[in-house]
């Protein structure tokens, strides 16, 4: 027992001799944040990773994330698990609020449109989702027959926020008024055009689809029968005239020359009523009267 006691452990000697593994300080969340909170010291603790586990960019001391760029406590820009690693792309700048100016890519720009409960697809159109916008122009608003065409100005596009809400994480459909998408800068000056000719509307696209589909205006003609409602339509065949009421009928049926001309019509004096005379050939005008009245 006293030698037991006394000498050292073999198994505890070796355990002290293992040097003691030393990481860099990182600082993660201390609990889970969600998107809009805003990240104090209660919330945020120091971890030590080792050197090849630490990503890119983080903080290593806490003084750094609550003073980012000498302004503000930061909010969170994105859901942060706990112990996750802060990063700047996941925290906002200066202030105490959320900026949709941090989630727009590289060469992009976010631009805003006006829309409603039916052209905003419900409101089913979340950030983070993507869509198509169709325009809907009337092409004669101030005639009494109305013509419309729709065409689709842009394909997959990326929804950064719904009225003031730009929560990625967000799951609840809300009746929207505007929708700002991100969209690169000519895209922005087709929007601007687009905007003051008719009216634009989203089309919800399935999650993960990039193909771009091939369209062609589509116009109110399409759907109706014949053409516009209440458009003229052409009558096919030979025009024929109407011959005026009266006691006598006249008709006059021109014959045409071998070159497709029509021959000149021979008029005739005027001559007393008379019983209709049996038609006559009429070798110098080439053609039959039924009367001789002139027409």
């Amino acid at each position: 027992m006293v030698a037991k006691t006394m000498l050292p452990n073999g198994a505890a000697a070796k355990v002290a001799a293992s040097p003691a593994v030393v990481g860099m300080p990182v600082v993660v969340a201390k609990m889970p944040l969600k998107f809009g909170d805003k990240l104090d010291a209660t919330k945020v603790e120091i971890l030590r990773l080792p050197a090849n586990a630490v990503p890119e960019g983080s903080f290593s001391t806490v003084a750094q994330v609550l003073a980012q760029d000498g302004g503000g406590p930061p909010v969170a820009l994105t859901p942060i698990a706990a112990r996750e690693p802060l990063l700047p792309s996941k925290l906002s700048g200066p202030g105490a609020r959320a900026s949709v100016a941090a989630e727009i890519a590289e060469g992009f720009r976010a631009y805003t449109i006006k829309v409603s409960d039916v052209t905003g697809v419900g409101g089913h159109a979340l950030p983070g989702d993507r869509v198509d916008v169709v325009l809907m122009r009337d092409l004669t608003p101030q005639g009494p027959v109305r013509s419309f065409v729709s065409e689709v100005v842009l394909q997959d596009v990326r929804v950064l926020g719904v009225d003031l809400n730009a929560d990625l994480s967000a799951n609840k459909p809300a009746t929207p008024s505007t929708a700002t998408l991100e969209v690169s800068v000519p895209d922005a000056q087709k929007l601007s055009v687009a905007v003051n000719l008719g009216q634009l509307s989203l089309a919800l696209r399935k999650t993960g689809s990039t193909e771009l589909a091939l369209t062609a205006p589509m116009r109110a003609g399409a759907f109706v029968s014949g053409g516009a409602v209440g458009a003229p339509r052409a009558v096919s065949g030979p025009r024929r005239s109407v011959a005026p009421e009266g006691p006598r009928l006249i008709v006059i049926v021109a014959n045409e020359t071998k070159g497709g001309s029509r021959a000149p019509r021979a008029r005739k004096p005027a001559a007393p009523p008379a019983p209709p005379a049996a038609p006559q050939a009429d070798s110098n005008a080439g053609s039959i009267a039924s009367a001789t009245h002139p027409a």
